[in-house]
């Protein structure tokens, strides 16, 4: 019996050398799919391990960097069907005439799309057409789309007055006897870089510092905005500071009645959680979200074993990180875990613990 895809020309490839528009030979050896992006994953050492074929029409393959797939090079010229080209172009390379049947189901570590039958289309007479039954991979779930801050939003943080320096020697102005002010200001004043990871930890620490330990709620929040207002720039350990910044921000306008204002910061804050556009990407990455909110480190630990010690200082560092990690949940709206209202008894806690 001669194969389904004798008739047609496919040369051998390297999956590392797939490229976008190929016509790839899907794993049942009888339909093709055209690569709508490739996408590499390395191992640890940097060499290329798994490519990530997104196919037209939905659905992914997930092939061993080095082997050998088929690549149809020339397309058959198609029969004329009775719909409309975009739906003749899904027939996924189905030999003319060849009936195919019910879709073998692809195993759970093949990577292949799932696949479902959508029964054969006919013309007026009643005959089915050239293509008997087309099998097409269903489109996945996309995500909900990103939305950007808009002009309403920023409208809501107040704009600084003059430079973001004079922000910063302002708040040091107001506490003069304030040490941990004094540091981290003599540093700032110098020149802030917004691209700096150390500059942006400064600042969240500034005003960390101007909340939690002076009480002082508005210079908090004038140096946390000069970090509210930043994008997320695809570098986690810059956003690490703005994040911190966000959730305290949040708080403070929380507790000012300021909904609206801290909503912003809690809507800036999720910005980097729906700007993946890879539909698989993205469930993965809220199920890692999700588990991280409500099993976060609260540093237990680590507390209860400089309270044994007799390390004030210790504890007093450890209960800082505590509460920014609260902090951060409270700006989420809590979790499974822990609800909105326990944050605010937690959070209670650690600012008077910290405070006293």
């Amino acid at each position: 019996m001669t194969h389904p895809t004798a008739s047609l020309n496919y040369s051998e490839r390297q999956a590392g050398s797939l490229q976008t528009g190929d016509l790839l030979l899907l794993p049942d050896a009888v339909r093709t799919a055209e690569i709508q992006r490739v996408d590499v994953d390395t191992d640890d050492l940097g060499s290329p391990a798994i490519v990530r074929a997104t196919l037209t029409g939905g659905g992914m393959l997930r092939i061993a960097a080095g082997s050998v797939v088929l690549v149809r090079d020339a397309a058959p010229e198609a029969p004329e069907l009775p719909y409309p080209a975009d739906d003749a172009g899904r027939l996924s390379g189905d030999a003319p005439g060849t009936a195919v049947g019910e879709p073998a189901a692809p195993s759970a570590d093949d990577g292949g799309p799932d696949l479902q039958l959508v029964q054969p289309r006919t013309v007026e007479d009643g005959s089915p057409t050239a293509a008997s039954a087309v099998v097409v991979p269903p489109l996945p779930v996309a995500p909900p789309a990103a939305s950007g801050p808009s002009e309403a939003d920023l409208a809501l943080i107040p704009v600084a007055e003059g430079t973001p320096e004079s922000v910063v020697a302002a708040a040091a102005e107001a506490h003069p006897d304030a040490l941990g002010v004094l540091l981290l200001s003599e540093r700032l004043v110098k020149g802030i870089n917004t691209k700096s990871g150390s500059c942006l930890k400064d600042l969240s620490d500034l005003a960390h510092e101007l909340f939690v330990v002076l009480k002082d709620a508005d210079n908090a929040l004038a140096v946390a905005d000069l970090l509210n207002v930043l994008p997320f720039d695809g570098n986690p350990g810059r956003w690490a500071s703005v994040e911190a910044s966000l959730a305290l921000a949040s708080y403070i306008c929380r507790q000012r009645g300021e909904e609206d204002r801290a909503a912003v910061y809690e809507k800036f804050l999720r910005a980097p959680d729906a700007m993946e556009t890879d539909p698989f990407k993205a469930r993965i990455n809220a199920k890692v979200r999700q588990r991280s909110l409500n099993e976060p480190n609260l540093y237990d630990k680590e507390i209860f074993r400089a309270i044994d010690s007799s390390n004030p200082d210790a504890e007093r560092e450890w209960r800082l990180l505590r509460l920014e990690a609260l902090l951060f949940l409270r700006a989420h709206g809590g979790s499974q875990t822990i609800g909105g209202a326990e944050l605010e008894r937690r959070i209670g806690n650690e600012l008077e613990s910290v405070r006293g």
